[in-house]
């Protein structure tokens, strides 16, 4: 027989050319046998690239949202049942401000906020833009960096000097590829000179337009956008020293703030301190869960297609019993046999996971453009799935090549 000698047994022939042989004799069950592992092994690889882009892009959000961020915003978070905004609210004063920074020794760095809409034009060109009255300390505290330019000082508050900040959608819009540092800008008909680009910041977790933005001076925002006599604040921006610190300095600023607005005990607040990181991690730690839950959901597909693969071997057995008879009867050893199925089985699986793993690829880039994600895919990902195909080949694969060696040569030899 091809590949078996009496006392010898050619391996390689065994595991290659002659499971190959005895595959190619049945093309169609073969590859039906394998559509389960490649469909589990596209799941898997497809899940795990997907989910790793999901938890990186959920990082960088995180990243982006700020240096231990404690945002204190003005009203409350549910007044007799509805919802109040901070804008407005005049609960929140720069008084406050101050006596976060120097009354909460876990607070490093505060920023008062005042937020609005203005139109901003340039020439022919404007554009409706939500602008940020802050202090410098909150581009360290948002994490946020200046691509070009300089930001302004606190000599700039102090004087409500006429100067800003702009983002790159704004940038874009009214200045295309000229160059918008040190031009003077029309904003709600007033001039202001533009003294640095921010740089990037992508969409917040909400989908808003981050660079869509101009920063100033909050007392230019107070006296010259929103007039004489409004000195209160729309929110305070504040960086804990820790993110350990950043529960325990939320309790301390909701002690003094209910201190110095004379909240009596159990009435609500006119405030409502938010951790924002707290809800981002909230999401990575979901997003893992998903992943493994969804990684064992695929892999159930693995199990489908390793039945199949053994149900096909077993119907292969009693299909070639006679054949099995005669290489028993001219020597060939049980391992021999059991070696020849098990390559069989093996073959199948490694096709159908190296096909899995070509279709998962496609699949993961595929998905990631639908959804805007850069996706990468795992190295160990593409190494483990077709090691994994194998495992699988050979666990199914192992019943149907010991039922083979267990057959009787000369009853196999008399089976029509």
């Amino acid at each position: 027989m091809s590949g078996i000698t009496k006392n010898n047994v050619n391996v390689s022939s065994l595991f290659g050319r002659e499971a190959i042989r005895a595959l190619r004799r049945n093309k169609l069950r073969s590859a039906l046998s394998a559509i389960g592992i490649t469909i589990g092994i596209a799941a898997v690889v497809c899940v795990v690239a997907i989910g790793r882009a999901g938890s990186q892009r959920a990082e960088e959000q995180l990243q982006n949202l700020g240096d231990n961020l404690i945002w204190i915003e003005a009203g409350s978070r549910n007044v007799n049942g509805v919802r109040s905004g901070s804008h407005g609210m005049n609960s929140l004063t720069m008084e406050d401000d101050k006596a976060i920074l120097r009354e909460v020794p876990l607070i490093k760095s505060v920023s008062p906020n005042v937020d609005g809409h203005v139109l901003i034009a340039w020439k022919n060109r404007n554009w409706t833009t939500q602008y940020r009255g802050v202090t410098p300390e909150f581009l360290d505290i948002r994490r946020w960096n200046l691509l070009e330019g300089n930001s302004f000082t606190m000599a700039d508050v102090d004087h409500a000097a006429n100067v800003c900040l702009i983002g790159q959608t704004v940038r874009r819009e009214l200045f295309g590829e000229e160059e918008a540092v040190g031009r003077d800008t029309r904003i709600n008909k007033q001039i202001f000179k533009i003294i640095g680009v921010l740089a990037p910041k992508g969409q917040s977790a909400t989908g808003q337009d981050q660079d869509d933005t101009v920063m100033l001076p909050y007392t230019t925002v107070q006296k010259k956008l929103r007039g004489k006599g409004f000195t209160w604040l729309d929110d305070i921006m504040s960086s804990a020293v820790s993110l350990d610190a950043a529960k325990p300095a939320i309790d301390m600023i909701n002690a003094l703030l209910r201190q110095r607005h004379h909240i009596r005990p159990g009435d609500g607040d006119d405030f409502n301190i938010r951790h924002p990181e707290e809800v981002i991690k909230a999401q990575i730690a979901a997003s893992r869960t998903l992943a493994l839950f969804l990684i064992s959901v695929a892999s159930i597909s693995l199990l489908v297609g390793g039945i199949g693969i053994m149900n096909v071997m077993l119907v292969s057995v009693t299909e070639r019993t006679r054949e099995i008879g005669l290489r028993l009867a001219v020597g060939a050893t049980e391992w021999a046999i059991q070696i020849q199925f098990l390559g069989e089985a093996v073959m199948l699986s490694m096709f159908g996971g190296l096909l899995g793993v070509f279709v998962g690829v496609a699949a993961s880039f595929i998905l990631g453009y639908v959804l805007g994600w850069p996706v990468s895919i795992p190295l160990e990902a593409i190494i483990v799935a077709p090691v994994f195909a194998i495992g699988v080949g050979v666990f199914f694969g192992f019943y149907p090549a010991w039922k083979a060696t267990q057959l009787d040569p000369i009853a196999a030899l008399r089976h029509e």
